[in-house]
């Protein structure tokens, strides 16, 4: 799958956080918390890009909660500079406007940061991207970024 392109400056209207939880930057404090989930979740490639997320400063990596307890995540400047990712939502909690919600967050942020455009590389569904953030595919950008990267054994 090629990367995609998202121009910031031209982004839907972030909305509001579910009615039953709350979308937010993550704490610095939380950062261990959310490393761990996010491990438990998606695998220690997604988790060490999390932990550079709360190296930066401000933190980027936004977080779904509910009841003090997280949903999902979503991180830029992780693998990269502009780079988008990574994100997710618990299982139980996908389809319910999680996702976007904390992709526009990310996203926004990334423009209020000063970023004209990201990149979201190697992404699972590019029609999500598409839908939500109006991405447009990068032509010949497969492996992209990530090429080279190490694999698990």
């Amino acid at each position: 799958m090629n990367d995609l392109l998202v121009k910031l400056y031209a982004l839907p209207a972030r909305p509001s956080s579910p009615p039953d939880g709350d979308i937010r930057r993550a704490f610095a404090a939380e950062g261990r918390l959310v490393c761990d989930w996010v491990g438990a979740q998606f695998g220690p490639g997604w988790a060490s890009e999390c932990e550079a997320s709360f190296a930066r400063l401000p933190v980027a990596c936004f977080v779904a909660i509910r009841d003090r307890q997280l949903l999902g995540f979503a991180c830029y400047d992780a693998a990269g500079r502009g780079l988008f990712g990574p994100t997710g939502v618990a299982e139980t909690e996908r389809k319910r406007g999680i996702g976007s919600a904390l992709l526009l967050a990310a996203l926004h942020d990334m423009a209020a940061q000063g970023y004209a455009y990201a990149v979201i590389g190697r992404p699972d569904s590019a029609e999500f991207y598409r839908k939500h953030a109006h991405a447009i595919e990068i032509g010949d950008s497969n492996p992209g970024f990530y090429r080279g990267l190490m694999k698990q054994i």
